[in-house]
């Protein structure tokens, strides 16, 4: 993926958008029993998180989740798939389990032996719906924010360069 299409394809997050996501990962946590819940971009950049993480470092895991997905997906062409888009790792005692968000994020789990991947996974799917719906608005208010920015910059550079080259 180039330096445009990473550009293309980022979401901007406003305040609310985040609070949203928060109180859904604040309850998917709860009723799933997991440790906590990491909502990536796909180059590595840590979005937000919910739950326990005084044990490792948020944005150090949230990089090496991108780069487990990125190659993960190169795997995946090698057999023929677009891409793999859950990824399950199992410790001895702790687990993460990875699924991509509308082909733009990633949303990771850390959980533990007190609940069972099969819950993991069903509310994992279903927060992905939730989350894709909030992502579809604010796509749309990414694109408008974009389009009045891309107006006011070129109307500004317009006539910038008017008065620069006015006799």
């Amino acid at each position: 993926m180039g330096d445009k299409e990473i550009r293309d394809n980022r979401l901007i997050f406003y305040k609310e958008d985040i609070e949203k996501i928060n109180k859904l990962l604040e309850e998917f946590i709860n009723v799933s029993g997991s440790k906590c819940a990491f909502l990536v971009d796909k180059s590595g950049h840590l979005i937000t998180q919910q739950g326990t993480t005084a044990s490792f470092n948020p944005e150090t895991l949230s990089a090496l989740i991108a780069g487990s997905f990125a190659a993960t997906k190169e795997m995946a062409k090698i057999l023929g798939e677009s891409e793999f888009s859950v990824l399950f790792h199992q410790g001895k005692k702790d687990h993460i389990h990875i699924s991509l968000v509308s082909d733009t994020a990633i949303l990771a789990i850390v959980f533990d032996e007190t609940t069972t991947i099969g819950m993991v996974r069903l509310y994992t799917q279903e927060t992905i719906v939730k989350l894709d719906k909030i992502f579809k608005i604010a796509s749309t208010k990414t694109r408008a924010a974009g389009d009045i920015v891309q107006e006011d910059f070129s109307s500004t550079a317009k006539d910038k360069l008017d008065s620069l080259f006015e006799e």
